[in-house]
């Protein structure tokens, strides 16, 4: 049965959407942060992508968010040379942390009681956020602007991307570990810490490598330059979108393409699985965010599949329903693209 990818289209940002995060699974859901030119960081529940609030305080873009293991604290790096704490529930800015150049990455640790830094100064800081006034630990080594820092290992060490370099660094003595080179400038850096894998991604080349080691696993081409990758938690599939508009998704053991659709009208900067892996969303220079299903016409979150109770096979077309105008929104998606539409039966719950 052929089923048509129907996005959730999150508007409400008016420059180009560069980094987005997920939370992991809380009481309340999981929750969705985006990072935008606009200098107006929004926070949006993760499943349905509703609006929650927005972080009023940046004096620039904003380039990278986001959100502490229990969504009690948000975290923001922008071109204003800070990078901003706030309060996840009443919106409020809670530290200011200034830089001497842009900053492009934050990361909390798993407690949440430090802050990673990165961004053109070339340098790695540490923030204890319970002394956010005291200096923070410098990590430099870094040749050119940082794009990427992440905190992986249980935080015992961190993982870093500049220009054409992802560097391993020890926590505790800040030292390299070690250096991986790669051709072409990265563009996108992912940690998944089940299973120890760094997601990296440049030119058309999607990476994978051991995150303990560097070591590569494998890697796949793309048919145009890829600005992010993201790999399903279950590591069944991974999805990619780049400068050609397009979502790829691969199946990961294979290398198959299982799907490439147009999912936006610009360039895609950013990708991101759901904590349960049923949605991924993309964030574009067009401004907006897209929910896709990774289950094409299940049940979940705003999408219900409608089934018709006529046995006759060809009768049967399920079909995904939104609430509103949502089916209206990617009409001129659909139309300018032939590739919507698969072959593949989808699980399909009444």
């Amino acid at each position: 049965m052929a089923m048509r990818q129907t996005p959730l289209t999150c508007s409400g940002h008016t420059r180009p959407v560069v980094d987005l995060a997920f939370s992991g699974i809380t009481p309340y859901g999981y929750f969705l942060i985006s990072a935008c030119k606009d200098g107006k960081p929004m926070l949006r529940q993760g499943d349905t992508g509703d609006w929650i609030g927005t972080f009023l305080g940046h004096k620039g873009a904003v380039w990278g968010a986001t959100l502490n293991t229990n969504v009690t604290k948000a975290a923001t790096a922008a071109a204003d040379f800070t990078a901003k704490v706030w309060d996840a529930e009443s919106g409020d800015e809670l530290i200011t942390l200034a830089h001497k150049h842009i900053v492009k990455s934050v990361d909390f640790t798993q407690d949440s009681n430090y802050l990673l830094t990165g961004g053109q100064d070339k340098l790695l800081r540490i923030y204890d956020l319970s002394k956010p006034e005291a200096e923070p630990d410098v990590v430099s080594g870094h040749t050119s602007g940082i794009k990427k820092a992440l905190w992986s290992s249980d935080d015992k060490q961190i993982l870093s991307a500049d220009d054409k370099t992802v560097r391993l660094w020890d926590r505790n003595t800040m030292t390299e570990v070690k250096a991986l080179n790669v051709a072409m400038s990265v563009s996108s850096m992912e940690y998944v810490p089940e299973g120890q894998i760094l997601v990296i991604t440049y030119g058309k080349t999607i990476a994978f490598h051991s995150a303990e080691t560097l070591e590569q696993i494998k890697s796949f081409e793309a048919p145009a330059t890829i600005n992010s990758a993201s790999l399903h938690p279950a590591k069944e599939c991974l999805v990619a979108g780049g400068e050609d508009f397009k979502l790829y998704k691969y199946d990961y053991n294979s290398g198959e393409e299982l799907e490439s659709y147009k999912g936006h009208f610009g360039p895609i900067h950013c990708v991101r699985f759901s904590p349960d892996g049923e949605l991924y969303a993309s964030g574009s220079e067009d401004g907006t965010l897209r929910l896709w299903q990774t289950t094409v016409g299940k049940t979940y979150g705003l999408w219900k599949c409608v089934v018709p109770e006529e046995e006759n096979a060809e009768a049967a077309k399920a079909r995904t329903t939104l609430p509103g105008t949502a089916e209206e929104e990617i009409e001129d998606l659909a139309s300018e693209n032939s590739d919507t539409v698969y072959s593949s039966t989808p699980e399909v719950k009444a």
